[in-house]
């Protein structure tokens, strides 16, 4: 019984890695398109500025 108990605990320890693991990667790619889509707007936000 108590090897059925710490098998699901494995299992439940390898689930929160994973979720924390696919968390990091989604704000990765989100930071990811922040930075092109604000490199791509730079001149045009400095030329707004500018006039």
């Amino acid at each position: 019984m108590e090897s059925a108990t710490t098998d699901y605990t494995i299992w439940y320890v390898l689930g929160i890695l994973f979720l924390i693991y696919l968390i990091i990667l989604f704000s990765n790619r989100r930071g990811k398109r922040r930075r092109k889509s604000r490199r791509f707007m730079d001149g045009k936000r400095r030329h707004d500025k500018n006039s």
